[in-house]
């Protein structure tokens, strides 16, 4: 699906969040990245096959 040249990652790479954003609501707290990814604003993500990927927020050190 991307035509950005160089190409982004594809969705199953480690580093799919650095993909190009195509839509993105954040009223609604989602960014659609050019791999088909969704990229929920608490650092979820839904992949296109249906896998969740848990939320992956640093740790707050106190």
């Amino acid at each position: 699906m991307c035509t950005h040249r160089p190409t982004c990652p594809t969705a199953v790479s480690p580093d799919r969040e650095a993909a190009h954003t195509i839509a993105s609501h954040p009223e609604q707290g989602w960014s659609l990245l050019c791999n088909s990814v969704l990229v929920f604003e608490d650092t979820g993500e839904l992949l296109p096959d249906g896998q969740i990927i848990a939320p992956h927020r640093p740790l707050a050190t106190v």
